[in-house]
């Protein structure tokens, strides 16, 4: 007997309703369809930052600059760590580890994990980078980030493996490596895809990057153990062998930001800045005041900033004579930290005769050119050495 309450078009469609319901990537799109579809699509376009996270990481001597995807620089602090000697625990990172750098009791240690560019201390590094990483992303993320990092172009492949190891035990799920010349020049906006010539000096903290670049590639490349910290340590030895005065790195470093110069001042109307400096005497083992000059200075910087120069003239040495005529016209560009230093650009112009040029904020060159990779990665995967 075939039953009238449920007739068998009905039944057919509900079935059919259910089974599109329960399986919504079928092709017969229905109203539920194509509201899972939609709905799946908002959740994927709304949610994207809460799935994942892009950063780029300029990975310094010095500093750690970290910029995310669609939101600029968002982290720049010091490389620095702060640890428990007993335990090895890390108890501070960053500014927090500034802050107490040199006033630490014996059981505390405050150190770099990184020397000349590269990792000297993995264990540290990583928990530095992992401390870096949390507060740059800010937020719940449900897949690990993708990082894309700067390292120096000298760097060994063992350094590489360093660097790449550091990340993962951070947390990070991909790691991509690109070489700071590069990153710097497409931070300072040069056309290194272009077939013209382009040059950067990159002045960080533990080496000096010197590359010459066309078409997407390195024509020339050189890193030299001479930047921003060896600039410290060479104020440090002078004022400890001309006024007998022991200072920490950390003044050293703020007598080279506040008076420090490659190059005298040419305007008639400026005198010899003084500036006073405290310090240890290393006849008495007192505390000591004494009045520095920016002359002083000047002449502590000197040995230094000649290795720059000369790692300059080896790379104008070695270039074709195409090249040279592009960076005759051009000019080339300084980026990192070092090219803050006054007087350094009249001081290369005064030993090579060519045109140099200071790039917009050139703190953030690095972490802007790694950003861009990071941003446009299969156009850029090319420019990656891993």
């Amino acid at each position: 007997m075939t039953s009238t309450l449920f007739p068998t078009g009905l039944s057919t469609e509900r079935e059919d309703s259910r089974e599109r319901v329960l399986r919504p990537g079928v092709i017969r799109q229905g109203r539920k369809e194509r509201w899972h579809g939609d709905l799946s699509r908002k959740m994927r376009r709304g949610f994207g930052g809460v799935l994942s996270s892009d950063l780029a990481m300029d990975l310094g001597t010095a500093n750690t600059l970290i910029a995310a995807k669609g939101r600029g620089v968002v982290l720049n602090e010091p490389s620095l760590v702060a640890y428990h000697r007993d335990t090895g625990r890390p108890i501070a990172s960053g500014i927090e580890a500034r802050e107490i750098f040199g006033r630490t009791p014996a059981n505390i240690a405050v150190i770099r994990p990184l020397k000349s560019g590269v990792i000297s201390d993995f264990t540290h590094a990583s928990a530095m980078i992992r401390s870096f990483l949390k507060k740059a992303m800010n937020r719940f993320h449900l897949l690990k980030p993708r990082v894309v990092i700067g390292v120096p172009s000298g760097i060994t492949q063992v350094e590489k493996r360093a660097v790449i190891d550091a990340a993962h035990c951070a947390g990070v799920r991909q790691v991509k490596l690109v070489e700071e010349p590069m990153a710097a020049a497409l931070g300072a906006g040069l056309p290194v895809s272009e077939p013209v010539g382009s040059m950067i000096v990159d002045i960080g903290g533990g080496t000096t990057e010197v590359a010459i670049l066309c078409l997407g590639g390195t024509v020339y490349s050189r890193s030299i153990r001479v930047a921003g910290d060896e600039m410290d340590e060479a104020i440090q030895r002078y004022l400890r062998r001309h006024f007998g005065l022991e200072i920490g790195l950390s003044e050293a470093e703020r007598l080279k930001r506040e008076i420090g110069s490659a190059y005298p001042e040419t305007h008639p109307n400026t005198g010899d800045q003084l500036i006073r400096t405290s310090g240890r005497n290393i006849r008495t083992g007192l505390p000591q005041q004494a009045n520095v000059s920016e002359e002083v200075i000047r002449d502590a910087l000197a040995e230094p900033i000649l290795a720059i120069i000369d790692s300059v003239n080896t790379a104008l040495e070695q270039s074709n004579p195409e090249i040279a005529h592009d960076i005759m016209t051009r000019g080339v560009y300084l980026a990192g930290g070092g090219a803050l230093t006054r007087g350094l650009t009249e001081r290369l112009h005064h030993d090579t005769r060519l045109a140099f040029h200071r790039a917009d904020d050139p703190l953030t060159c690095v972490v802007r050119g790694v950003s861009q990779v990071m941003e446009e990665l299969p156009t850029h995967a090319n420019l990656c050495i891993t």
